[in-house]
């Protein structure tokens, strides 16, 4: 068999095999989950090796505009290094300012996908005037044309969708970078269609160095990805409008690795969904690894669990994960493990929850639903993801 690491797989799977996971809740020890909960997110905090200092939010609100029902705002606030996260608030038109907690939404926060496009993170969501092509095609080809975070603010959500670490506000700026590895965008015009493909293109090639150098630094993207996605919630729960008792968080691919880790770590976050981003890790070194970002990688995590586990710290609030059967990103396989292991871990939490110490029936807090198709959230995703948001959050 050909894999990655070809002569030396041997060896990965001998490191594989002494992984022994004690984070998993399956594992004998545990049977209080909220013992399990806190010290198995002590550690994950300590792997992602992110806690700046945290400023002032300092929110702003940049540009406000109503089209279609929802109004939009793109807002902003600061992070600790690097420029404002810029966001954009959407709410159905005519909601206003809350007048009292019975007038207040639920909340979403809409997280946007990797999909190798830096360019733009949160337009990639989100309806916004004058769309270039290039933001329409991969709309068209990973949300089935919709701009969902849209949709569901017009279904009555208040929902901010932010910029990720190195997209849109966030991203790189090349002039800032060492000449030579930005001598792919000379001569081209920033904003245009060229540039950004070219862009998008560097910052491809450009995720290894960036892994690196934080891993040198005794740090993670994963743990500065993590951080700002709760700084988001942050920001949101400063909102009038929005009820801090019922918030939800979700997104496809990227996005739903961010909601894996917004929901396993924000206990603020009452309902996930996780579209497009699932499997048991073991099915991983072989091939699968290397069509999967930097982003993605924490040293030493699979060592105490695995990616099923992760997303059962939500556990047992309600989450939903929606899998693709033709999904080039992962193997069938991998997912129906993953599938089977949330099913069995949101069993025994629920009865740990209520003191019988081991699994019993279904569970009622977590769905997974797999479609026919490659790697998306369409149309048909969202209905569900939608329905699945207003039974926990409505």
């Amino acid at each position: 068999m050909r894999t990655v690491l070809g002569t030396y797989h041997a060896m990965a799977q001998w490191a594989q095999s002494h992984c022994a996971r004690p984070l998993s809740f399956l594992d004998d020890r545990w049977s209080d989950p909220v013992s399990w909960r806190a010290q198995a997110r002590a550690r994950v905090q300590e792997l992602l090796a992110f806690s700046p200092p945290s400023p002032p939010l300092d929110p702003r609100t940049e540009d406000r505009w109503e089209r279609d029902g929802v109004i939009t705002e793109r807002v902003s606030w600061a992070q600790p290094f690097g420029p404002r996260t810029e966001a954009f608030f959407l709410l159905p038109a005519g909601a206003g300012h809350a007048a009292g907690a019975a007038a207040r939404l639920p909340g979403m926060v809409a997280l946007h996908d990797h999909s190798a496009f830096y360019w733009f993170g949160k337009e990639k969501i989100t309806a916004v005037p004058s769309e270039p092509a290039l933001l329409r095609a991969l709309k068209d080809e990973a949300y089935g044309g919709a701009s969902w975070a849209t949709e569901l603010a017009r279904r009555g959500y208040a929902v901010l969708a932010p910029d990720s670490f190195l997209w849109g506000s966030r991203r790189l700026d090349p002039a800032s970078v060492t000449v030579d590895l930005v001598s792919s965008l000379d001569g081209l015009e920033p904003g245009t269609e060229a540039y950004i493909r070219a862009y998008n293109t560097f910052l491809w090639g450009h995720e290894t160095l960036i892994a690196k150098t934080l891993f040198l630094c005794g740090t993670t993207w994963t743990g500065v990805m993590a951080w700002e996605d709760r700084r988001a919630v942050d920001y949101l729960l400063t909102r009038p409008e929005v009820d801090p008792r019922r918030l939800g968080c979700g997104g496809l691919s990227g996005g739903g690795l961010r909601s894996i880790y917004l929901s396993a770590l924000d206990e603020r976050i009452t309902c996930a969904v996780c579209a497009g981003f699932m499997t048991t890790l073991d099915e991983m070194p072989a091939e699968i690894v290397r069509r999967h970002t930097w982003m993605f990688h924490v040293p030493n995590l699979a060592a105490e669990m695995d990616l099923p586990d992760l997303v059962c710290l939500h556990a047992p609030a309600p989450l939903l994960v929606q899998y693709n059967t033709e999904d080039p990103l992962w193997t069938l396989e991998g997912q129906r493990k993953a599938d089977a292991h949330v099913r069995v871990v949101y069993q025994k939490v629920e009865a740990g929850a209520r003191g019988k110490g081991g699994p019993r029936g279904d569970a009622p807090g977590y769905r997974g639903v797999f479609y026919p198709g490659p790697h998306k959230f369409d149309r048909a995703m969202q209905a569900d993801a939608f329905a699945w948001l207003d039974r926990w959050l409505r």
